[in-house]
C-alpha cells in the first residue's frame, strides 16, 4: 500500500509508521521532517516492509546518513514493521521554495526575525573590555547550559578576526546552503554560525568596518536559526565596529559584560557595558571570570586580586540608571581549559565542577530574567 505525503492513514500500520516518522527530527532544521515535506512517500507492503523516500534540502546534504540512520530507527521500533528501506531523493526548485516559505513564512521574506514585534528571543550581546578574559569560552558554557535545560539556543560567532566558537564546540561542518538560505551547523543543541565556517584552515580575515558590518547582517538574515528562546552574540573585545553594529542590527540585544577580578581589568570592561548608554541598549549583567584558584586544602588563590567584577557592576549600575547585577563568578579551572581544546564545554563534560556549577547557575539566572514587554506590540485597540 502506497501513501502519498499529505494524505491520512487509513490502517493501524500506517498510522503507526507515519507516527514513527514524526518523531524524526532533521538535524539541521530541529523540526520533524514530516512536518517540513520531507516525507515524499511512504509504502508498506503486506509483509511490513516499509519503504519510504525522503526529500534532502540539497544533493551534497553533510547530514544524509543522520537522517537515514534516524528514519531506519524509528520505523524499526513500530510492531508489525519487518524491514525498513530509505531513498533519500533531492528537493525540486519548487519544493525548496516551498519549504523556505514554510520556515521564514508568506513569501519566505528575508529579514532579521529576532526584531519582529512578536519575537520572543532574548538577545545577549557577550562582551569585554579586551581579549583574554574568556569571553568566548563564558559564551559557548552558558549557551549549552541552556540548550541542557531544553531551551533552544543559537550563537553568532561576531568576534570576525578572532573566531573561536566553531573550535571551542567541536564543530567542523561547514553549513548548508538553500539557496539565499543558510542552515547553520547545530552541537549540543546549540545552532551556531561563524566567519570561521567559511575560511580554508588558518586564514585570516583581512576586512574593514563595512565588510564586518555586511557580514554581521548576513548573519542574521540570510541564516535560519528558527524559534529560539536565547541567541548569543560573541563579540570581538572593545568597543569598535562590531558593537556599533550589532546596536543597529540588534537593537533590542542585552549586553553581557565578562571581566576578570582585577581593578585594571573592570576599568576597561567599563568601557564595554557602558556604550549602552549611547546605543540605548540595556546591560544584563556583569560576569567575572577567573575569579580565584581552588587549593588542594580548600582555600581559594585570588590570582588575579578581588572584588573587580562588583565594582564593575555598582559602576554600571550607576551609569546606565538601571540595576546591573553580578551575575556569577566563576573559579579557575584547567578542566575549563581542557574542554575547550577537545571541542567538549564543561557544562556538559564536567558539570560537576565548580567552575561548570557557576557557569550553570549564571545560565539559570538568565533564564529566569523575564523578556519584558518593552517595544512590543499588545495588539490591543483603544475603544
Amino acid at each position: 500500500m502506497s501513501t502519498p505525503q499529505g494524505s491520512t492513514p487509513a490502517f493501524p500500520l500506517d498510522q503507526a509508521v507515519h507516527a514513527a516518522l514524526a518523531t524524526v527530527i532533521d538535524p539541521e532544521l530541529r523540526r520533524p521532517i514530516t512536518e517540513l515535506g520531507m516525507v515524499d512517500s511512504v509504502d508498506i507492503s503486506g509483509s511490513g516492509h516499509v519503504r519510504i523516500a525522503v526529500l534532502l534540502t540539497i544533493a551534497g546534504c553533510p547530514l544524509r546518513g543522520t537522517i537515514t540512520a534516524d528514519c531506519e530507527a524509528a520505523l524499526a521500533a513500530v510492531p508489525g514493521v519487518t524491514a525498513v528501506d530509505v531513498e533519500l531523493k533531492v528537493m525540486s526548485q519548487e519544493q525548496r521554495d516551498a519549504l523556505k516559505e514554510r520556515l521564514r513564512g508568506p513569501g519566505g521574506a528575508r529579514g532579521i526575525p529576532f526584531n519582529a514585534p512578536g519575537s520572543l528571543t532574548k538577545v545577549y550581546a557577550v562582551a569585554s573590555g579586551k581579549g583574554g578574559v574568556g569571553k568566548s569560552s563564558v559564551t559557548v558554557n552558558l549557551a549549552c547550559a541552556l540548550a541542557a535545560q531544553g531551551l533552544r539556543v543559537g550563537i553568532v560567532d561576531a568576534d570576525v578576526y578572532g573566531f573561536s566558537v566553531p573550535a571551542l564546540m567541536g564543530i567542523s561542518q561547514a553549513p548548508t546552503r538553500v539557496d539565499d538560505m543558510i542552515l547553520p551547523p547545530v552541537a549540543y543543541g546549540v545552532k551556531v554560525i561563524s566567519i570561521g565556517m567559511f575560511v580554508t584552515g588558518n586564514q585570516p580575515v583581512a576586512w574593514r568596518g563595512p565588510m564586518l558590518h555586511r557580514a554581521l547582517e548576513q548573519f542574521l538574515t540570510d541564516v535560519y536559526f528558527g524559534d529560539l528562546d536565547a541567541l548569543f552574540l560573541d563579540l570581538p573585545p572593545g568597543t569598535g565596529d562590531i558593537a556599533i553594529s550589532v546596536a543597529q542590527l540588534l537593537p533590542k540585544a542585552q549586553i553581557l559584560v565578562v571581566t576578570t577580578p582585577q581593578a585594571a581589568a573592570a576599568d576597561v570592561a567599563e568601557r564595554a557595558g557602558a556604550i549602552a548608554v549611547q546605543t540605548g541598549q540595556s546591560v544584563a549583567g556583569v560576569v567575572e571570570n577567573m575569579s580565584y584558584l581552588e587549593m588542594p586544602d580548600g582555600g581559594r588563590m585570588e590570582l588575579f586580586g578581588s572584588g573587580g567584577g562588583a565594582v564593575l557592576a555598582e559602576r554600571l549600575s550607576a551609569t546606565v540608571g538601571t540595576d546591573v547585577p553580578l551575575l556569577g563568578q566563576i573559579p579557575l579551572d584547567i578542566l575549563l581549559r581542557e574542554g575547550g581544546d577537545t571541542g567538549v564545554p564543561l557544562v556538559l563534560g564536567r558539570p560537576e565542577t565548580p567552575a561548570a556549577l557557576a557557569l550553570a547557575g549564571i545560565a539559570g539566572r538568565l533564564a529566569a530574567s523575564p523578556r519584558g514587554l518593552k517595544g512590543m506590540s499588545l495588539g490591543l485597540q483603544p475603544r
